[in-house]
């Protein structure tokens, strides 16, 4: 089948922000995805709310929106762009389920938007564990005996009923969220709790626990004819029982027999043509190592983390073909990239073993467990091709960055070996290797582990090498003897260490790169993409070059905190202009789930470790003029020194200016010269060194090592004791430089991104962070611009950036922190590199960053790139950026905020001002931020330390006056209580389960909780995290987040009000917008000419605009625009202050009659006008005096008192709402509804003035007898002549006047037979008069229309 030529405009949904179980690999399957897209001439529309992915830049797509990913943003987002397609499977679960949720919803038929790639159909079938079920039973797939569960009490009978052990997997999650392993019923209680909890549609699987069997993976690929391929098998190191993201994973599948194997291969082929599954899909299977019984674990039916493994194994792109298929291209119509010959219907062919190996984030969480099971906990992973499982498993292993070149690691504990081998943990592979050695059986180990047989011999081969060459104990090594390590994957200092051989006296190897070309070297590989191995031949030194200057630049390495996918962006980046500007560019890298490794974006690409030897391999071959290692993190920086000492050119900032950064005596002779302040500090390397330094500066003191990245190891000590255990733990580690001890000030802290050629600088931008220092820069909310920055310090930060970049000798990018402390700038640390906020910064400020600092690296000049130096220009919106935490993966961590990095992805808000952006910030990063409206608001728990009393005192009576219920530990209670404000006292959670009862019971909105880093309720607070999260009760650690989350509660923003900010086409600069103020009885509105449609996102104007005291001050904002509707004068939409949209506005309508014969944009002799509203148009008649318009009359139309018109929720909706019973607050009510182009509610009342309005509007306003809300009359019949009115508008609180209302009180009295039908009825209200006639066919308003003044705004 051809492309589908009625796509002309596609909706991408990505991945958001990375977390545990959903990393950088939906960045390289959504940016694939968008090229694709583009290059086939469709269209894009891409929303993530992840700033540091290459998918959200501006080249990738036409539109991009930065924004929080649910629903209902997406939702507004199809409403303003109005897409043909939408495309969810490439952006991970959460693309997925907001794709589900539009459909189910009815969004996607309501805008005609089709679903690209597989059926909801399809993707039901496979997300919905008991759908699932039944589809494998029909084609005769075996199941895993199970059941579902919607109840704890389901899952407890589902469990007697199969059996103990049993696997809790939760319907639509990501990454085993929720799930885990269990024992008994008390376990299946709690983790049955947590599945149902992180479960979008509340549902889990309750299955047999099959641990020990192999578990296999196939990557699949269907068409919509019907054709299906293999496109590579993948074998679990670890059998089931271990999450696949955290289990070392071969591919393709080593020690199936080629009938377990076709067997496989088939259910897999089968099971997906069943499921009707269009595009890219992965299958999972457990088979029984004893027999050739397997069973059918799950299917994701999109993209996923094992695609990518599999794309980069194979060289087949999953994404890319995933997304041609959508467009309706088939398997046979698209070709292989890699080959050029072939089609996607070829299955690739692997002559290699390719290893991942997870990347664990548990030297971030002493203490934590390191225990792995079904639940997901590795933050990224490496990856490793060879010819043999030896070799890719060792390069695998160095390339992980554990510290480790060989399987020897220290033990963690002083357990026998067994003992720990039997403990399923990260490091289980190191302690089979020592058991190995120790003279272990391969039997016992298998026993204890159920590891195939065939991977323990491997595994034995090594460590049978290494005592090999351990026992010669010559002072040379036979020649076969280094052959053999090198061919298993040993490095020349591995090799030496072990033998005690010097490294010089070491043969030395000249290593060879084979291309990966995906079909067993039947057909040649067009695209050069290498690996490793000990052959004689080499296909890289035989690929012919272009003759052009090489330039090698190192990737990042694995995704872990502190060094995420912002650095894989800055390397791409780098990539791609050095081959614009004519250079040939050769990565290394070893991340499969990266842009960086993907085949084309480099001219040539090794799948390599970056460690040195690996790394001066390559150098070797390829010869370069200089090597670039600004732009992969500290991974890269760690090079720096050994490159420089074997002659390597370092592009940028040298060796030397690197060293200066880091070395303290360096640095602070550095800032001395200048006159810079930097906190007192010493650089130590004893513990005495250590105390006496904290002494000297006194307490409290940041220790950190030195040459790190992400605040690792890095921690605030408050006493000599603390002071010693940490130096006790680093020096155990063994540490090469000094570890740094600095006074610790806590206050304001800056952070600057500079680019500097050598002679002048360009500062993109300051950010500010609101959280004071103390809290890692990657962990803290950062705003750009900076908010309480003053003109004075502005200077001197920019002088001192300035400054410290030029001495440095920088060429490229210099990121410095600076600390306000007492009125006084100081310097944290410099870092001479690419920081984590340069993605953020550079689309923000629309600054190519990465592409100038790559430019001036090779000599190019500031003032010659067209960006100009000094501070640049500040763009007219304010930035957000919110950090990401994991802890739900990770629920025995310490998530108290501090010097040592946390976060595991970031997420970005852009608005208008800095409240806007921070709640979109905070939205998108998971908060639930209740509307100030809300009439039930949730309650806050605060337990803070006592050093924070004074503090948290203004944040609790900012909590109170929003109707926040307060609830406290006993000390912090009894604090605020002393200031009069009204607390609930409860017992610690150590003492009493009144805490956890009251979180149970959902009284407690958020929990904010210091101190537990200060004293000893460390593990207090995270057993109360841990319920937190299951329950998902955001806890805030930092008293300046809960601040930043006090004051977006106040601002009335909500998830529809916000500006859809488009990064593609942001506003440059601030421009002027003419406005006239008008009103009708006091109901006034802002009217706005929008003509040329340069206001997208009217309803986020609302909120600044309509406030008193600071904007303009009105009921909401009136846009006059080209009509719709054939014979309308003009089109007016109408907002109301909260920014929700009007379908009709009695006065408003009236107003703009006015405006347009008023302002002469309709001929003077007329007498009517005519306006559309909401498709729909309106008739009006002007009364003038003295040439301007002064009352309108407007033809309504016709009211409906029919319940599904309004709407109104009722058992028979044809039925009319006329004065029906309702309860509210407790009381019966009798009211009559009605539409009249809006929902409306009157009740007759004999008492108007005394009416609770502010209490009892809410209440009808939000009744769920109203699913889109609605306004409510409260009417006084005066006589039948006239009626006295209040009006509680929805979206807008009590208004002193409202025209569609007016008209509905009206025919509300004529139907109760209050009133008469056809005459004239004076309704006063507060701001005035409004007349009002009633019949059956229509109803017409008549009142005064007034202009109050004319203005301009910035927008």
């Amino acid at each position: 089948m051809p492309k589908d030529l009625s796509i002309k405009k596609v909706l991408m949904i990505g991945s958001g922000p990375i977390v545990i179980g959903q990393a950088a690999e939906f960045d390289y399957a959504g940016a694939q995805a968008c090229r694709v897209l583009r290059d086939e001439g469709i269209n894009v529309v891409l929303v993530n709310s992840n700033p540091a992915t290459i998918m959200t830049d501006k080249d990738l797509a036409d539109e991009i929106y930065l924004e929080p990913l649910n629903a209902e943003t997406v939702e507004r987002i199809i409403a303003k762009e109005k897409p043909d397609g939408l495309l969810a499977g490439l952006g991970g679960q959460t693309g997925l389920t907001i794709a589900m949720q539009l459909k189910k919803a009815g969004v996607l038929d309501k805008y005609n938007v089709r679903l690209l790639g597989s059926p909801v159909e399809a993707i039901d079938k496979a997300e919905d564990r008991e759908l699932f079920k039944e589809t494998m039973e029909s084609i005769g797939q075996p199941v895993v005996p199970s059941e579902i569960a919607n109840t704890i009490e389901e899952a407890l009978s589902v469990a007697a009923k199969i059996g103990y052990p049993v696997i809790v997997r939760p319907a639509f999650t990501l990454g085993g969220s929720g799930g885990g392993i269990a024992a008994d019923a008390e376990e299946l209680k709690v983790i049955a709790k947590s599945g149902l909890d992180m479960s979008p549609i509340t549902q889990i699987l309750v299955e047999r626990c099959i641990s020990g069997w192999k578990e296999i993976e196939f990557e699949t690929m269907r068409d919509s004819l019907g054709n299906v391929i293999a496109v590579c098998s993948m074998e679990n190191f670890d059998p089931v029982g271990v999450h696949t993201g955290d289990s070392i994973v071969v591919a393709p599948a080593l020690t199936l027999s080629d009938k377990e194997y076709q067997m496989l291969r088939s259910a897999a082929l089968d099971m997906i043509t069943a499921l009707g599954i269009v595009g890219g899909c992965n299958c999972q299977f457990a088979l029984n190592p004893d027999s050739f019984e397997y069973a059918v674990i799950e299917v994701n039916p999109r993209v996923s983390r094992s695609s990518a493994l599999a794309s980069k194994a194979t060289g087949y792109p999953i994404a890319k073909i995933t997304t041609k298929i959508a467009l309706g291209y088939t398997l046979d119509e698209i070709q292989n990239d890699i080959t050029k010959k072939t089609c996607a219907c070829f299955e690739p062919t692997l002559d290699y073993v390719v290893v991942k190996f997870p990347k664990w984030p548990f030297d971030k969480f002493a203490g934590s467990s390191r225990t792995i099971g079904t639940q997901m906990k590795a933050t990224g992973e490496v990856m490793a091709i060879a010819n043999s499982f030896e070799m890719a498993l060792m390069k695998a292993v160095r390339g992980a960055e554990i510290g480790a070149d060989t399987l020897n690691l220290p033990p963690l504990s002083d357990k026998p070996v067994m003992e720990r081998v039997a403990e399923q943990n990260d490091r289980r592979l190191f302690s089979i290797f020592e058991a190995i050695k120790a003279g272990h059986s391969l039997e016992e180990i298998h026993e204890v582990t159920k590891i195939d047989m065939w991977f323990l011999h491997k595994v034995k081969n090594l460590a049978d090498y290494e005592q090999h060459i351990a026992s010669l104990g010559q002072d040379t090594l036979p020649a076969a003897d280094y052959e053999r390590g090198k061919k298993l994957g040993y490095t020349d200092a591995a090799i030496s260490r072990i033998s005690g051989v010097a490294m010089d006296k070491l043969p030395g190897w000249k290593f060879s790169y084979k291309m990966v070309d995906t079909c067993g070297a039947e057909f040649d590989a067009e695209t050069p993409y290498f690996y490793s191995t000990c052959d004689e031949t080499c296909e890289s030194r035989t690929f012919e070059r272009s003759g052009k200057d090489v330039i090698i630049v190192l990737g990042s390495g694995p995704i872990r905190i502190g060094q995420g996918i912002e650095f894989d962006y800055s390397s791409v980046h780098c990539v791609w202009t050095l081959r614009k500007m004519g250079y040939d560019v050769v990565i290394i890298n070893n991340n499969p789930e990266t842009v960086s490794t993907d085949y084309d974006t480099a001219d040539r690409l090794y799948f390599e470790a970056l460690t040195p030897e690996d790394v001066m391999n390559i150098i070797e071959v390829e010869k370069p003029v200089g090597v670039v290692v600004a732009f992969g993190g500290q991974t890269a920086i760690k090079l720096t020194n050994y490159l420089d000492s074997h002659g390597i050119r370092i592009l940028g900032t040298s060796a030397e200016g690197i060293d200066v950064a880091e070395d303290r005596a360096k640095f602070d002779a550095l800032l001395e010269q200048f006159g810079i302040s930097r906190p007192k500090g010493f650089g130590v390397r004893t513990v005495e060194e250590a105390v006496k330094a904290a002494d000297t500066l006194g307490y409290p003191v940041l220790l950190r090592p030195s040459y790190v990245i992400g605040g690792q190891n890095m921690t605030i000590s408050h006493d000599d004791e603390h002071t010693i255990k940490y130096m006790n733990t680093i020096l155990a580690g063994g540490i090469d430089n000094p570890v740094l001890v600095d006074k610790y000030m806590e206050g304001p802290e800056l952070e600057v991104d500079v680019i500097s050629d050598g002679e002048d600088v360009l500062i993109p931008g300051i950010m500010e962070h609101i959280e004071r220092a103390g809290v890692h820069s990657g962990d803290s909310i950062a705003v750009y611009p900076p908010y309480n920055l003053t003109d004075k310090f502005l200077k001197i930060i920019c002088d001192s950036s300035e400054k410290l970049a030029l001495a440095l000798g920088t060429k490229g990018l210099v990121n410095i922190q600076y600390l306000i402390y007492h009125d006084k700038l100081y310097v944290i640390e410099v870092n001479p590199r690419a920081s984590r906020t340069i993605p953020y910064i550079s689309k923000v400020t629309n600054v190519p960053m990465v592409d100038l600092a790559t430019r001036v690296m090779l000599g190019a000049k500031l003032k010659d790139l067209g960006y100009g130096t000094g501070l640049y220009k500040t763009p007219p919106y304010s930035a957000v950026k919110v950090p990401v935490f994991s802890f739900e993966k990770l629920n025995d961590a310490n998530s108290i905020l501090g010097p040592e990095m946390k976060s595991t992805g970031e997420v970005l808000g852009i608005g208008k001002t800095l409240v806007e952006a921070l709640y979109k910030g905070l939205t998108a990063a998971g908060f639930t931020v209740p509307s100030s409206e809300t009439e039930d608001m949730p309650a806050v728990f605060i337990s803070v330390h006592d050093k924070d009393y004074d503090e948290v005192l203004s944040l609790a009576k900012r909590f109170y006056d929003l109707r926040m219920q307060l609830i406290a530990t006993s000390g912090t209670a009894e604090a605020i209580g002393r200031m009069g404000y009204p607390v609930m006292s409860v017992q610690n959670a150590t003492e009493s389960s009144e805490i956890y009862d009251l979180m149970e019971a959902g009284k407690i909105g958020y929990i904010i909780y210091t101190g537990a880093a200060l004293d000893e309720t460390t593990e207090d607070y995270i057993k109360l995290h841990r319920k937190a999260m299951q329950l998902g009760i955001p806890c805030l650690t930092s008293l300046d987040t809960a601040g930043a989350l006090a004051e977006i509660i106040e601002s009335h923003y909500t998830i529809n009000n916000t500006e859809l900010v488009d990064i593609n086409h942001m506003r440059s600069e601030k421009s002027k917008v003419r406005f006239t103020k008008m009103h009708s009885c006091g109901n006034d509105y802002i009217f706005i000419e929008n003509f040329d449609n340069a206001i997208t996102c009217p309803e986020s104007l609302c909120i600044n605009l309509c406030a008193p005291h600071y904007g303009i001050g009105a009921d909401g904002i009136v846009l006059i625009e080209k009509p719709d509707v054939e014979g309308s004068d003009v089109r007016m939409r109408s907002f109301n202050k909260d920014g929700s949209e009007g379908k009709m506005a009695g006065n408003n309508i009236r107003c703009v009659a006015k405006y347009i014969y008023d302002n002469g944009l309709v001929d003077k002799d007329r007498d009517t006008v005519k306006i559309d509203m909401d498709g729909h148009q309106h008739t009006l008649s002007l009364f003038t005096r003295d040439g301007k318009v002064s009352s309108v009359t407007v033809d309504m139309g016709k009211v409906s008192f029919m319940a599904k018109d309004i709407p109104a929720v009722s058992k028979d909706p044809t039925a009319k709402l006329i004065n029906q019973p309702i309860k509210v607050i407790g009381d019966e009510f009798n009211v009559t509804c009605l539409t009249v182009g809006n929902p409306h509610c009157v009740i007759f009342v004999n008492v108007l003035d005394t009416l609770w309005l502010e209490k009892i509007g809410p209440e009808f306003e939000y009744h769920p007898m109203f699913p889109e809300r609605t306004n409510t009359e409260f009417v006084r019949v005066v006589n039948r002549d006239t009626l006295r009115m209040r009006v509680w508008e929805r979206g807008n609180g009590e208004t002193l006047a409202c025209g569609t209302g007016a008209c509905a009180a009206v025919a509300a009295a004529v139907v109760n037979g209050l009133c008469d039908k056809g005459t004239d009825v004076t309704v006063k209200l507060l701001g005035g008069d409004l007349v009002v006639n009633y019949t059956d066919e229509r109803v017409t308003l008549t009142g005064s229309v007034t202009t109050v003044f004319e203005g301009e705004f910035e927008y």
